[in-house]
């Protein structure tokens, strides 16, 4: 039988523990401590409680609660001694069923995981889905984490421990996130187009206008109609657009979306998080048979990220009027043009002029993104409330000094181009730091034509500033720019430094900010306010209407633009009831 939430804020002390027993590997003192809050709101309010008691824990009894898990497939295991949660998740995995190699490896994992951190190798065996990783998985993970740092590694068993009492305790309270899983499946069956070259490799690779680019428009439009949309089509871009019509012909539109193509080798989630949550939401109201007083317009952007061609942000650029005829010409590695591309895909691109939004027929601009940042996940914080998307600059960059003989130019008369930049990026890191919410990369440094015995006397380097708002990005590149001349001349250095991009903030709408703030709140989980350091198609429509994005926790480190990008089912659901949560009260107002 599940409990219900009601009967768990009812139960005497005793009686709630008990429903609450095994969901912590023999730590019932986790859930005694968080059960102090009640009544609680949600089961999400509860798991954040207990991740609260932990984050209060000294340091050994974290490492006491780990200490406390079983080995995977390991002798607690074999000698039938596991807890009856934890025989029935290493069961779901097939961890029972190992070939004699898979259960060889395993063991030799452990002990080589034991030997370099001191306790147990720990995975949420069941899974993002809840369903199982398989052992194929299992094997890749461990192998992979043993390389980990100790400190992110305890925190990473940590994560995993709470994942783990997560599905346990759905288990106990019948709790399925069942819109969470179907979104979560979306991601799944769509991954499965990827450019040649890639596919084979197993790889997601999904660039503008190739046949996978062309085969996800499609199946997102055919799971937009499946859906209930009123209206779907292909623009002259390559946006998929679905309509959900509002009660009355005079509504306005709620606008939101994402991107669907990828970077080279990419995650699942990055872009299309944001085109398949709403379309749950418009499912859910279609099911219902309900109109809201104002449509909304769903729109999955065929171009954010600038991989086939150098222009970024086509797809949302071309709603806001800045599609520019000069990137027709602009040639892709094989030297088609962006003309011929779109030609071939049967775009047509005289009704490209056509695609720009009347700002006045919208209430706004919303977007759902994965965070693509370790923050929420180290906090252990589901959602994430964005209130700007940092403005930033971009600067290409050489310092010239003299190349000379490693062994016989004394110190004090070395003129190092390398060091210079280097004293220049230690220069970066404390600047930034000192905002708290600024960010300096030198990502690119070369040093063209180097030797192990010549004192480089050049050096190529790019400079990528980020911040919340324009006036903070501006000074901190004003004291970067000071900073490279003054190093330049202290060691009679010359540089260059070339301005090459530069993107104006985009803060959060206060009103639309407030609305996901009171959605997040609802579902009883912490409000945390973030800024997004990456760029997304909200700055574009920004330049138009009003705008705000709500983050959803990563796996892995909070990974992005990379194949370990992930995220639960359950954290998914809570993404897809904020949304539902903003369409009720904009429906209320």
């Amino acid at each position: 039988m599940a409990w219900t939430l009601e009967q768990l804020n009812a139960a005497s002390p005793a009686e709630a523990l008990q429903m609450l027993d095994g969901l912590y590997e023999h730590s019932p003192w986790i859930a005694e401590a968080a059960l102090q809050q009640r009544p609680f709101r949600s089961l999400a309010q509860l798991k954040y409680a207990m991740v609260q008691v932990l984050n209060g824990a000294g340091l050994e009894r974290l490492l006491e609660l780990i200490r406390a898990h079983p080995e995977l497939a390991g002798k607690a295991m074999v000698a039938q001694a596991l807890t009856t949660e934890s025989t029935n998740e290493q069961s779901q995995a097939g961890l029972t069923h190992c070939t004699p190699e898979e259960f060889a490896r395993i063991q030799q994992l452990n002990a080589d995981y034991n030997a370099r951190f001191g306790f147990p190798f720990i995975l949420a065996v069941r899974g993002p889905r809840g369903t199982g990783l398989s052992r194929q998985e299992i094997i890749a993970t461990f192998a992979r984490r043993l390389s980990n740092h100790p400190d992110f590694e305890r925190a990473e068993a940590l994560r995993n421990i709470h994942r783990i009492a997560e599905i346990r305790l759905n288990d106990k309270f019948g709790a399925e996130p069942v819109l969470g899983n179907d979104v979560w499946d979306w991601h799944e069956r769509l991954a499965q187009h990827s450019d040649p070259g890639y596919a084979e490799k197993g790889q997601l690779t999904v660039t503008y206008l190739t046949d996978a680019h062309r085969a996800c428009a499609q199946r997102i439009s055919h799971w937009m109609r499946d859906c209930g949309f009123d209206e779907v089509e292909i623009d002259a871009v390559g946006n998929v657009v679905g309509r959900y019509k509002p009660a009355t012909p005079d509504g306005k539109y709620l606008m939101t979306g994402s991107h669907y193509d990828t970077v080279r080798n990419g995650g699942k989630y990055d872009g299309r998080l944001g085109i398949f949550v709403p379309m749950a939401c418009v499912r859910e109201l279609h099911r219902q048979a309900r109109r809201l007083p104002f449509g909304i317009e769903v729109v999955a952007f065929a171009e954010e990220e600038g991989q086939r061609y150098k222009a970024t942000f086509l797809g949302s650029g071309a709603l806001i009027g800045d599609f520019r005829n000069e990137w027709l010409d602009q040639k892709d590695a094989d030297g088609i043009t962006m003309r011929e591309a779109m030609q071939h895909a049967g775009l047509c691109i005289g009704d490209i002029p056509k695609l720009r939004r009347d700002a006045a027929r919208y209430l706004g601009f919303i977007e759902v993104h994965i965070e693509q940042g370790p923050v929420l996940n180290e906090l252990d914080i589901p959602l994430g409330v964005v209130t700007s998307i940092n403005g930033g600059v971009r600067y290409v960059c050489e310092m010239l000094g003299m190349a000379s003989h490693a062994g016989t130019t004394p110190m004090d008369r070395r003129r190092d181009a390398a060091l210079g930049v280097a004293e220049l990026a230690l220069y970066m890191e404390q600047r930034a730091a000192r905002d708290g919410d600024s960010v300096a990369t030198i990502g690119m440094l070369q040093v063209p034509g180097g030797s192990i015995n010549v004192v480089p006397g050049k050096c190529s380097f790019s400079l990528d500033m980020r911040a919340p708002t324009d006036a903070q990005r501006d000074a901190m590149v004003a004291d970067v720019l000071a900073q490279l001349e003054e190093i330049a001349q202290r060691r009679g250095l010359q540089y260059r430094a070339e301005l090459a991009m530069k993107v104006a903030a985009a803060p959060s709408a206060p009103a639309w900010q407030h609305r996901w703030e009171k959605a997040v709140d609802a579902l009883g989980v912490p409000v945390y306010r973030m800024p997004s350091g990456a760029g997304h198609d909200a700055m574009k429509l920004h330049e138009i209407m009003a705008q705000a994005m709500l983050f959803v926790r990563g796996l892995h480190g909070g990974i992005s633009h990379n194949p370990l990008e992930s995220s639960t089912a359950d954290d998914i659901q809570l993404a897809v009831d904020a949304f539902s949560h903003v369409l009720e009260q904009l429906a209320a107002e």
